[in-house]
């Protein structure tokens, strides 16, 4: 599974070497509030991209990423899906037997966490009962400069603080971050700790992608080392 591919930001191409044995597949859905960044988020970690003013997906968008972990080699299905009310009833067809989910909310928009946890809620409720489930407040780059100090900006005041957000994922059993999708900031991590938490015995070879509808957006596959401090902006090695 030898392949190169493009980084942005602080991420530098190079080549990937295989992990001996068979490629795991792992079904992941994002979850969350329209405009939160979901898409930008799957965007940045599948092709490296960000895309200023992107369009609302429609019903669900499909992506693959495959990945070099410590221990294993994984292929991401990821069904990033609509944040519109309207397409809610459709959710339970993409997170149906997945292993995993991100559940994203904009920092900046306290009413999006609100939503989040009713996700999670919704995920602990009907989804799998071991699926491994990350909390991710998005636009960190609105709130904090590069050397991670707030920026004065009224327009783009911090809503939710990482506290509080950090307590409930603490209580509620979830991995934490805050993440850039335009900036690249901890996305990596994100699917990283994402990879390492779930069980082996969990995953599978078969491939997972059984909802209906969606679009395929492929990408060659990048390596992922153990993931360092949650907080931290991106240490994946690709």
């Amino acid at each position: 599974m030898d392949s190169t591919i493009e980084n942005n930001a602080s991420l530098d191409a190079t080549t990937t070497s295989a992990i001996p044995g068979k490629m795991k597949h792992v079904k992941l859905v994002l979850l969350g509030e329209s405009a939160v960044g979901k898409s930008s988020i799957a965007l940045r970690f599948v092709n490296r991209q960000y895309i200023e003013n992107r369009e609302p997906t429609i019903g669900a968008a499909f992506l693959t990423q495959k990945c070099n972990l410590k221990d294993r080699c994984i292929k991401f299905e990821i069904w990033d899906t609509a944040g519109q009310e309207r397409f809610h009833s459709l959710a339970p067809m993409y997170y149906r037997n997945a292993q995993a989910a991100i559940v994203v909310y904009d920092i900046t928009n306290a009413s999006t966490l609100d939503k989040a946890k009713s996700w999670v809620k919704e995920l602990q409720r009907q989804a799998n009962t071991d699926i491994v489930i990350a909390l991710v407040g998005n636009k960190l780059d609105l709130v904090e400069g590069q050397d991670g100090e707030p920026l004065n900006d009224e327009e783009h005041e911090r809503k939710v603080l990482k506290e509080d957000a950090q307590a409930y994922a603490d209580e509620a059993g979830l991995l934490f971050f805050e993440t850039s999708a335009k900036l690249a900031q901890n996305v990596d991590q994100v699917f990283g700790s994402i990879g390492h938490k779930i069980p082996l015995e969990s995953v599978h070879s078969s491939n997972s992608r059984n909802a209906a509808g969606g679009r395929s957006n492929l990408s060659n596959g990048i390596s992922l080392m153990p993931p360092s401090t949650q907080g931290n902006s991106s240490s994946c090695a690709c």
